[in-house]
């Protein structure tokens, strides 16, 4: 058996489950993978409500953008700067990522990561920092601007 086939398939079953997901209603579980989300293409015909990624979030995480009108993508209107064609999803007006629960050791959130949760922002204070704000109020602090 070809384990990278079956790899870019399972990959393509999973970026085609992700199309069913919500942003007003399942913002949380599309956040948990961020990196299952197409990345963004020039050349491209989006329909409004699509998701793609494009860059990165302030804590590493591919960051999502959600389609604001139907388009073909050009390479002066990525998102990142077209705001009338692309919403960032996944972060705050400010630019803060929501926080989501870390799957483990390798997505936790360290000291200094600044989240917002319920809407409140907090900052980290302990590297591997699996839990909410409200679980483990001891691993964060408030965070003003």
């Amino acid at each position: 058996m070809d384990m990278i086939k079956l790899a870019a398939e399972m990959r393509t079953a999973l970026q085609y489950f992700v199309t069913t997901l919500d942003a007003e209603t399942q913002l949380d579980k599309m956040l948990e993978i961020p990196s299952m989300f197409p990345a963004y293409e020039v050349g491209k015909a989006y329909k409004v409500k699509d998701v793609i990624s494009y860059g990165v979030n302030s804590v590493g995480d591919p960051q999502l953008y959600q389609v604001l009108q139907d388009h073909t993508s050009a390479a002066e209107w990525t998102p990142d700067t077209a705001t009338s064609l692309y919403k960032a999803i996944g972060v705050t007006e400010g630019g803060y990522p929501v926080w989501v629960q870390p799957l483990g050791a390798s997505d936790a959130y360290n000291t200094g990561d600044i989240v917002s949760h319920n809407g409140t922002l907090y900052i980290s204070t302990m590297d591997g920092n699996v839990w909410s704000p409200e679980t483990y109020p001891a691993g964060w602090e408030v965070y003003a601007e």
